[in-house]
């Protein structure tokens, strides 16, 4: 399903705050949605889906607003253990520059670092989450 980038946040219950750019917001449920480009993601081993990428891409003089707010999104994600909710970017079209997006509601992600700037988010499908958690396991 080829969405746009407010369509795509809103499955999840977020509004971005750039209709265009935006990298990241907070999900109504308190999940984080995080805006992906299909080029940063790969597989470190089985049933896990690795999103790796830096905040800032040109030095820190050129920061801006939607890094800045993705960087604090990150610290609340990996300080209170929150889930981390896909969206992928990509190029429809070259000749118009046109981007779209899709959304992975059957993956959820966790911050397993951030250092400021650099980042990484394992993503897992719902089930072995909760066989990691122990939910769902009779005892």
């Amino acid at each position: 399903m080829n969405l746009n980038l407010i369509d795509a946040f809103g499955k999840f219950g977020a509004k971005p705050s750039n209709r265009l750019r935006a990298l990241s917001a907070i999900a109504a449920d308190g999940a984080m949605v995080l805006n992906c480009d299909q080029a940063n993601f790969r597989h470190p081993e089985r049933g896990v889906l690795r999103y790796e990428n830096r905040l800032f891409k040109e030095p820190p003089a050129a920061k801006d607003a939607d890094a800045e707010l993705l960087g604090r999104h990150l610290t609340l994600a990996r300080d209170g253990a929150l889930p981390v909710r896909m969206v992928v970017t990509f190029l429809a079209d070259e000749k118009s520059g046109t981007r779209r997006c899709h959304v992975r509601p059957d993956l959820i992600g966790k911050v397993v670092t951030f250092d400021g700037d650099h980042f990484v988010v394992d993503f897992e499908r719902r089930e072995r989450t909760k066989e990691r958690s122990g939910a769902g396991v009779r005892r």
